[in-house]
């Protein structure tokens, strides 16, 4: 049931209007059971949401709905605030990262994941982002505290799929490390933020240019280039022009449009796809 959820379904659904790896889990599910006469593709994706977000069974997918929802949605909107997902930063990858007048990182630690690599993770996410969240089950809280520094945030996603803070993170733009914030960039949009720094971008050799203006990076405040690196994110990673999207899907398929990449020309084949009545998406293949 967690694979319904997977980028795959979403872009076969996007790309063919289909997919027939959506027909093949439905088989291994007891979905078609719940259904009636009238009960849609996207029906199914939510009876399907419903019963993965009861704990025990909840996957890093129900954890970033949740985030997508109550918090990119709930407190911000699409049209103020941009999300990242699976965003590099020094050695690790950060989960998931809202921008608004700062940004946060994420990192998610579901029923089904460990803590290990925790303390390691949030010391990489400081080095590139103001402020720093770990959201967890019920039963991972104590030992994120115990994991933890006192400036990172700790959220839980309870049982009733609610999300309560346990401790606020600290907002400290100032700690970054401006190269690691370099190499999680694509080259334009350190170009841009050096450009809007009024920093001159170096005339040399494709070979020498990113040494080049990594060495420039290494220069700048750290406090006003996340300013700035927050400011140009949101207009390179704007999701604004998914909001039209969002609205024709169900709650359980958002959390999807916002993090998988599709073409805004299959936009139209995937809102078919999910509104396909489910006894007519039995002949998908």
């Amino acid at each position: 049931m967690t694979r319904l959820f997977s980028a795959t379904v979403f872009r076969e659904m996007a790309k063919k209007g289909r997919s027939g790896l959506f027909r093949r889990l439905l088989d291994q599910t007891d979905l078609l059971e719940r259904a009636d006469a009238n009960t849609t593709v996207g029906d199914t994706f939510d009876s399907a949401f419903d019963i993965l977000k009861v704990a025990g069974h909840r996957d890093e997918y129900i954890y970033r709905a949740a985030i997508s929802h109550k918090v990119l949605m709930g407190t911000h909107s699409l049209r103020t605030a941009s999300m990242l997902n699976e965003f590099r930063a020094g050695s690790c990858k950060a989960d998931l990262v809202i921008l608004n007048g700062t940004a946060t990182v994420y990192e998610i630690k579901s029923e089904r994941d460990s803590l290990a690599r925790l303390a390691n993770q949030v010391e990489n996410y400081k080095r590139v982002f103001a402020k720093v969240n770990v959201i967890a089950s019920e039963g991972h809280v104590d030992g994120v505290l115990a994991t933890v520094p006192d400036d990172v945030g700790v959220m839980c996603l309870s049982k009733r799929y609610r999300i309560s803070t346990v401790r606020d993170a600290v907002d400290c733009p100032a700690r970054i490390c401006p190269v690691t914030v370099f190499e999680s960039l694509r080259s334009a949009e350190a170009v841009a933020i050096l450009k809007a720094l009024g920093m001159d971008v170096p005339q040399v050799p494709n070979t020498q240019r990113h040494a080049a203006m990594r060495d420039l990076f290494a220069t700048l405040d750290p406090t006003a280039l996340h300013i700035e690196m927050v400011r140009t994110l949101k207009k390179t990673r704007d999701l604004a022009p998914l909001g039209e999207l969002v609205d024709h899907l169900p709650a359980s398929l958002q959390a999807a449009a916002l993090s998988v990449s599709v073409r805004r020309a299959d936009h139209p084949r995937l809102v078919d796809a999910v509104a396909t009545p489910l006894h007519a998406a039995l002949a998908w293949s």
